[in-house]
């Protein structure tokens, strides 16, 4: 029986490649405004700054994925000083991300269902605390959270073991009765079946419901208005 659901954010509650895609256009303008800089050559130094801040974090904690680190960095390497376009450069981002971002279709209707069958809704995320706040305040999904972890709160990135572990802690229950939701096969599906948990991939672009991962199979969500409706229902 199932007695936990937990659901990854980025690409899984909304879809983070498209709003990166408008919020990267709008960090264009203003760089194009500020620096006189081409699209793409933003785009190169962003990418440029995001491996430099990974190799100066390492790859197994929540700051690799701080944008204001990133932008930091981008003015370092265009030899400007003034760094109070580092924290314009981060609300141009993130703002036009939490302007765009809407929850993928059936999701908010899904975590209504599982609360009223007194299912534990919890968030399993990479990233820094704050600005995944600041999405689920915008999808509407804080109110029917029980728990959260983050990567900085559990100090260590998906799919390390003590990720899962706090996810369990938190939800109260055997790994077995924890279903885990997200669209990395490697951090969301395999990570947390490792410890027992039911990994289930997210991926609405699949015409199946089973997914084939480094020899394993695993359950595949398509729709969540389809699992709504009764489709990996039986779980529970």
């Amino acid at each position: 029986m199932i007695k936990a659901v937990i659901f990854d954010i980025d690409n899984t509650m909304y879809s983070f490649d498209k709003a990166n895609k408008a919020a990267m256009a709008a960090l264009g303008a203003y760089a194009k405004e500020q620096f006189g800089m081409e699209f793409e050559e933003t785009e190169r130094l962003v990418k440029k700054c995001m491996d430099i801040v990974t190799e100066r974090t390492g790859e197994n904690c929540a700051a690799l994925h701080n944008r204001l680190l990133r932008f930091q960095c981008f003015l370092e390497e265009i030899g400007c000083a003034d760094y109070r376009k580092a924290l314009e450069m981060y609300h141009v981002y993130w703002d036009t991300i939490l302007e765009v971002m809407e929850p993928e279709p059936g999701l908010i209707s899904l975590m209504k269902r599982l609360k009223d069958k007194g299912i534990r809704i919890g968030i399993g995320s990479d990233m820094t605390a704050y600005i995944q706040y600041k999405k689920l305040e915008k999808l509407g999904a804080l109110s029917y959270l029980d728990f959260l972890v983050t990567s900085e709160e559990a100090g260590a990135e998906k799919p390390t073991p003590r990720f899962f572990e706090l996810c369990l802690k938190k939800a109260g229950c055997a790994p077995g009765e924890c279903v885990f939701i997200g669209d990395s096969l490697k951090k969301d599906v395999a990570g947390p079946s490792a410890l027992g948990m039911v990994g289930t991939h997210y991926h609405p672009a699949y015409d199946r419901d089973e997914v084939v991962y480094q020899g394993e199979v695993y359950p595949v969500i398509t729709s969540f208005e389809e699992y709504l409706s009764g489709e990996g229902q039986e779980e529970e």
